[in-house]
């Protein structure tokens, strides 16, 4: 099965938001998977490390726990990472990233890049039409969790 999630472009920008100034991308998902990057090409494992150990700018570490620094500060609302790399392919990571309410309606993990129907929900101002996180950001995410291999 394949469909196609348009994104729209966005035009506002204020300062340091999240995705402020990105253009959003069109992405493909195929089955389970989003085979093509969101930009140009892949991302960099070491920046991927230090985005999924921020607890400020990703918040992966609230809910899951892996190999990532501070242990004692890692959620167990969702499953471990470690090995994540081994179990599933870089285009289901990377769909799971964007947008795990594709695969899971009811998932509490956030839609990191896809932009969310607002109405009816209270949602900040500096986050309305933005995604959490740019589509480089999500490719160093993917870059790094698909070396978690063990």
């Amino acid at each position: 099965m394949m469909r196609v999630a348009f994104l729209a472009l966005m035009g506002l920008q204020l300062g340091a938001s999240p995705g402020a100034g990105e253009e959003r991308r069109s992405y493909v998902v195929t089955g389970d998977a989003i085979m093509q990057p969101l930009v140009g090409g892949k991302g960099d494992p070491a920046r991927g490390a230090a985005l999924i150990a921020d607890r400020q700018r990703s918040l992966c570490t609230l809910c899951h726990s892996g190999p990532f620094p501070d242990a004692h500060l890692h959620g167990t609302l969702a499953p471990d990472l470690t090995g994540v790399g081994a179990r599933l392919s870089e285009g289901q990571i990377r769909l799971r990233v964007v947008d795990m309410k594709w695969l899971v309606p009811n998932t509490i993990m956030p839609s990191y890049y896809r932009v969310a129907d607002e109405q009816g929900r209270r949602v900040a101002t500096v986050w309305r039409s933005k995604p959490i996180l740019g589509g480089a950001d999500i490719e160093d995410i993917v870059a790094y969790l698909t070396t978690l291999k063990g």
